[in-house]
């Protein structure tokens, strides 16, 4: 195994920020916070997720990760959608990487008339927002959020790429605090001694849980189905539970019934792709069935994550459905013989029937009672 990279990059201070809305600039923003990734595992440092620097954007590859650690280099924003297209980075990784993407945009443009500028960065924003088709309605809230911040610092004459990095780092340590907020609820949920199964890989919540049970004295033991074809569980939750100290244990996607039947297993959870405020609930595909699993064995299903405030109805959701032939190969090794046909939704749909509860940073819902949510705060998540 290669080596993990741990030289921590020079970063932006992290600012926090007073303004409603997160679109004031750096000199009206006074206090300097610790940063949010604070005690988490590899994979949720900030520059380990992608990074822009001087005209590139690195991003971890977690398509090889943790077998081989490293970074793919794109010195075009229409590079850094290609590798969010093509699975580089996922979970909420894409929503770092486009915002830096962002950055990388204004660098391009940056000795051209600002009308053109703005005219590029428009355009830029859309292609980022539309790399993957299931979540274009939180990517295209950060991208335009990033656009904002590029017509702020172009009118005051500032450099755009640093501006927009600025805003990116100061974002993801709101969304971090924010998601410390959704795991404190989450774990006060959990027993003492609690056998719990994930799916998929949910960003910065598999760590924000994670320390926030070592902070509450919790013993936690974890079981990850592996999540093909990517094997987002076995290679990234497990290796952020790894880092952080924590029993976890890999399990086949053809193995969590057998698991709760056997292995005590107490609390089911996940984060989602998009939670609808009808209590519809998409995440990686597989989650439906462990839903329907957990809920023959009583278990618990907490969905973890801040519902969408666009997303009236799951007929408003586009599933995205990848290359089959994806689900053909492992590790570019093919399975199967020729003329076999593949299918690959890379999301599913669990009812709200099947949720015990929606924990959010203003704590647990009930999967039909998420617009009171946004009756009771209106902060913005990205």
């Amino acid at each position: 195994m290669t080596k993990p990279h741990t030289r921590a990059l020079p970063i932006p201070r992290i600012l926090h920020t007073q303004c409603p809305n997160h679109r004031c600039t750096l000199a009206e923003q006074e206090f300097v916070v610790e940063r949010q990734d604070k005690d988490l595992g590899f994979l949720l440092r900030f520059e380990n997720v992608a990074w822009y620097d001087s005209g590139s954007v690195r991003i971890l590859d977690r398509r090889v990760y943790p077998g081989t650690v490293q970074f793919v280099g794109c010195t075009q924003h229409e590079e850094v959608a290609q590798a969010i297209a093509d699975m580089v980075t996922q979970s909420a990784g894409p929503y770092t990487a486009a915002s830096m993407g962002m950055a990388l945009a204004c660098y391009e443009v940056r000795d051209r008339p600002q009308a053109e500028q703005i005219e590029s960065l428009t355009k830029a924003a859309h292609t980022l927002s539309h790399a993957r088709p299931t979540t274009i309605n939180r990517m295209a809230l950060i991208t335009e959020g990033c656009l904002d911040v590029a017509k702020a610092a172009l009118e005051e004459g500032r450099a755009a790429d640093e501006a927009v990095l600025d805003h990116t780092v100061n974002s993801m340590n709101r969304r971090y605090a924010k998601i410390s907020q959704v795991a404190e609820y989450l774990v006060s949920l959990w027993p003492q001694n609690a056998t719990v199964m994930t799916q998929c890989y949910g960003e910065t919540i598999v760590g924000t849980m994670l320390r926030e049970a070592k902070n509450k004295g919790k013993a936690v033991k974890l079981f990850c189905p592996e999540t093909r074809p990517f094997l987002q569980g076995a290679r990234l939750t497990a290796s952020v539970a790894n880092d952080q100290g924590f029993d976890v244990t890999v399990i086949t996607d053809n193995m969590p019934a057998t698991v709760m039947a056997t292995k005590g297993v107490d609390i089911f959870t996940s984060a989602a792709d998009s939670i609808c405020r009808d209590g519809h609930i998409v995440n990686k595909v597989g989650t439906l069935q462990i839903a329907l699993v957990a809920r023959h064995f009583g278990v618990p299903y907490f969905v973890t994550g801040i519902p969408d405030k666009e997303l009236l109805t799951i007929d408003t959701v586009r599933i995205e459905e990848r290359d089959p032939t994806e689900a053909l190969s492992f590790n570019g090794i093919r399975n199967t013989a020729d003329g076999v046909k593949g299918y690959y939704p890379a999301f599913d749909v669990t009812p709200p029937g099947l949720v015990s509860a929606v924990v959010t940073d203003k704590g647990p819902f009930a999967a039909l009672d998420l617009n009171r949510y946004f009756a009771l705060s209106d902060t913005a998540y990205w």
